[in-house]
């Protein structure tokens, strides 16, 4: 349990902040609640501003609030399924989700009740939703992990470290020909990338190079448009140059990134080319003009050999809802050795989604893993605690998580196990949570130079550690922004970022100290951080800055 002072504090946040069943509910903003000037800067330059990514597109169908309905429906008991908790389901859930996928698309019904699951759930097909009676009312009771049912899965990294500490679910959203892929490399042992282009990042081919473009742009001139066509999704693709000056870009530039060590950073340097999925919004062929559905995140350089390519096929327009998924209680395993008794995770998967989706007792909650423009909203991580309760990793980009909840654990942590929180590493870009409850857990920057991500309006006590190997290099890149955020036991590390994230916006946080774990900036000189309403809780307008980016778009 918490120290008592401490809860008595996040009980008192709580019930101001967010509401008992999950979803989040908000004190009123006070009647003249200030208006930071860097929000009034950000509303002049939305694309460009230094300290500020734009995120208001952010999530799946570029942030919409309603999602397709699919006509057909599979009920699981027409399969065989029942709900006694003792016969294995998974086989009839299986069949109903690779059905629906054959038909074109379609919802696998899931009545109330608990069914027994002794093999991994696969979304593997577009337009394919799992869906329950409730979070509260369908129970999937996951009886075996990965390990078990695939096999161990070491690093590519070397030593002993389990990769289902960081990688798959027990629901996993993915397409079938890279699930296929995947897992055959686990299981002969050829550890792979889990991302875009294939387990040896070779699985591409080049559409068309693209001329020169800046950061925030969403338009660019390519040499050829006639292999390009409005609503298909590609990869731009950014390598870097021998002196390292894409990855000094991505920490926002000038002496302090110029003067970092880059080449003996070698889990860093292999995340790179930087890989952006993004859907086409128009093709100008007679001009060779492409205008995407979200703006660069970054500049286009000649010395970067910026590309067009193809990729993995992607998973498009799937989710699971209304639902829990529940492991058998095992104890926390040791540190990077989990089994893989893991929940929800989305890879290579682009528009789809969570909703009122529970998981309990899991090593790792909900993952994304080259996994973009997805939506996580009202999910919660429960039970005997975990290592990740999110994770995002592997070149995830522009995706939203919203209304979750970290769920103190309801066992003491075993010795030599860790507690993370939300994670993001590995180059992942322009990411949101949002409107969060975190009961244990911290802002987890694991490294690999994320940047450009945004956490805001959440209540977080902040109890957890971060991770990362030193070779994966800087906690953050350039534009990392915490907008009201309450700290409820006051420690600082990962919460107030002025002193360790360059180009960063710290916005309406109370007052916190540093004590625990400690860092110290990865780049000398001026971070080029800014602070505002430090010392405040609640009292910044506006409340939550994903939300007022969404909103600028009326």
């Amino acid at each position: 349990m918490a120290h008592p002072s401490r809860r008595g504090v996040l009980v008192g946040a709580i019930a101001v902040a967010a509401a008992a069943t999950g979803g989040t509910a908000h004190a009123s903003v006070p009647h003249r609640a200030p208006t930071p000037a860097l929000w009034r800067e950000f509303t002049q330059t939305p694309y460009t501003h230094p300290q500020i990514p734009y995120v208001g597109r952010a999530g799946a169908r570029t942030g919409a609030r309603t999602r397709a309905r699919h006509e057909r429906q599979f009920d699981i008991r027409h399969y065989g399924a029942k709900p006694d908790g003792k016969s294995n389901a998974a086989p009839a859930i299986n069949r109903a989700l690779a059905d629906a996928g054959k038909a074109g698309g379609g919802t696998v019904l899931i009545p109330p009740g608990t069914f027994r699951v002794d093999d991994v759930i696969r979304i593997a097909h577009d337009h394919v939703t799992l869906r329950g009676a409730g979070s509260a009312r369908t129970t999937l009771l996951a009886t075996k992990n990965l390990t078990e049912l695939i096999g161990p899965y070491g690093s590519r990294y070397g030593g002993d470290k389990s990769s289902w500490s960081w990688a798959g679910g027990l629901i996993w959203l993915c397409p079938q020909a890279r699930w296929e892929t995947l897992t055959a490399a686990i299981k002969a042992k050829d550890w792979p990338f889990e991302g875009w282009t294939g387990n040896k990042r070779d699985e591409w081919e080049t559409l068309t190079t693209v001329a020169p473009a800046r950061r925030g742009s969403w338009s660019v001139t390519v040499d050829d448009a006639s292999r390009l066509r409005k609503g298909g999704l590609v990869l731009l693709r950014l390598a870097d140059d021998a002196d390292h000056t894409l990855l000094q870009h991505m920490a926002g530039g000038g002496p302090g990134p110029a003067a970092y060590t880059w080449d003996d950073k070698t889990k860093l340097t292999s995340y790179v080319p930087y890989e952006w999925p993004v859907r086409i919004a128009a093709v100008d062929r007679a001009k060779r003009r492409v205008t995407f559905e979200r703006p660069l995140p970054l500049d286009v350089r000649p010395e970067w050999n910026p590309q067009l390519t193809t990729h993995a096929r992607e998973l498009t327009g799937s989710g699971v809802e209304a639902l829990t998924l529940e492991a058998v209680e095992t104890p926390q395993s040791p540190h990077l050795l989990d089994k893989g008794h893991n929940g929800v995770t989305f890879q290579c998967a682009y528009d789809c989604w969570a909703d009122d989706v529970v998981v309990r007792h899991v090593d790792n909650g909900f993952g994304l893993v080259g996994a973009s423009a997805c939506t996580l909203r009202r999910t919660r991580v429960a039970g005997r605690g975990s290592h990740h309760p999110y994770f995002c990793r592997e070149g995830s980009h522009d995706n939203l998580i919203e209304d979750f909840v970290i769920e103190e654990r309801t066992t003491p942590a075993p010795a030599g196990t860790q507690l993370h929180g939300i994670n993001v590493e590995g180059l992942s870009s322009h990411n949101v949570w949002s409107r969060g409850r975190m009961e244990m857990g911290t802002f987890d920057s694991h490294r690999g130079m994320p940047f450009a991500n945004v956490r805001t309006d959440i209540t977080v006590d902040n109890n957890g550690r971060h991770g990362g190997d030193a070779s994966a290099g800087p906690l953050f890149g350039a534009r990392f922004a915490h907008w009201n955020i309450r700290v409820t036991n006051e420690r600082a590390g990962l919460m107030k970022i002025d002193g360790l994230a360059p180009y960063s916006a710290t916005v309406g946080i109370n007052e916190v100290r540093e004590f625990d774990q400690i860092d110290v900036p990865d780049f000398t000189g001026d971070l080029h951080a800014r602070v505002e309403l430090y010392g405040t809780t609640d009292a910044v307008r506006p409340r939550n800055l994903y939300e007022a980016q969404r909103d600028l778009r009326r």
